[in-house]
């Protein structure tokens, strides 16, 4: 099965409406899709109002469970608990935050800042992470993303050695913005066999860790359905 906790629409740079993107995702075997449009301190409310009513329409019809998140993006680091702390409350299920990715000038401070605030699922290709970031990660549970990603990828094998030495939690997601980009089972393959993904990782990465952050998705998603 695949997972996904990294993905675009056009309520940000991706191309696709939101629900055509969870159809494709169905179309691609996917068993989970959070749709994370990148946000910022004056757009995150509005974002999940329109995400949020499409990923409970498709999750409802459609075999798959979608999840209405976002991507918190060059915001000022000490400026993205407070944009993080919004989303949650607006209703986000996955919050990432987009790290301090080697392709681009990402405020230095992005990486900790999304790993101290409690409210942040995934730190999103992290690039060069330090061992003391990644077993902040570990600590509270924030996941490291494998990316997908063309340029934001180039890191991988980086994350993958720094986040298994400390322990920290590793997902692998697509950053999808169009149809093309959504994971398939031979590129999943390849991306981890390019990050150096041991063998008897691959289960955590790839089942349980997905798994562990859709229950943490769904026990945030219950006071708001109470």
């Amino acid at each position: 099965m695949i997972h996904d906790f990294h993905t675009h629409s056009f309520l940000s740079d991706g191309v696709l409406s939101p629900i055509e993107l969870i159809r494709r995702a169905v179309a691609a075997g996917y068993a989970t899709i959070a749709v994370t449009d990148h946000v910022g301190p004056g757009n995150v409310e509005r974002v999940l109002e329109q995400l949020i009513p499409e990923c409970a329409v498709a999750s409802r019809h459609w075999p798959i469970v979608a999840l209405p998140g976002v991507e918190i993006t060059h915001v000022p680091a000490p400026a993205i608990a407070d944009v993080a702390r919004r989303a949650r409350r607006a209703g986000a299920l996955i919050v990432a935050v987009h790290g301090e990715t080697i392709v681009e000038p990402v405020e230095p401070g992005t990486n900790r800042a999304a790993i101290d605030c409690a409210e942040v699922d995934v730190l999103a290709h992290p690039g060069l992470i330090t061992p003391q970031e990644a077993r902040a990660a570990a600590g509270r549970g924030c996941y490291l993303e494998i990316s997908g990603r063309r340029g934001h990828g180039f890191a991988n094998g980086h994350v993958v050695r720094v986040a298994l030495d400390a322990g920290a939690p590793l997902l692998l997601d697509s950053d999808g913005h169009a149809p093309d980009d959504l994971l398939r089972p031979a590129f999943i393959q390849a991306v981890l066999n390019g990050a150096a993904l041991p063998e008897d990782a691959l289960h955590a990465v790839l089942t349980a860790n997905p798994e562990a952050l859709i229950a943490r998705a769904r026990r945030a998603a219950a006071p708001a359905m109470a």
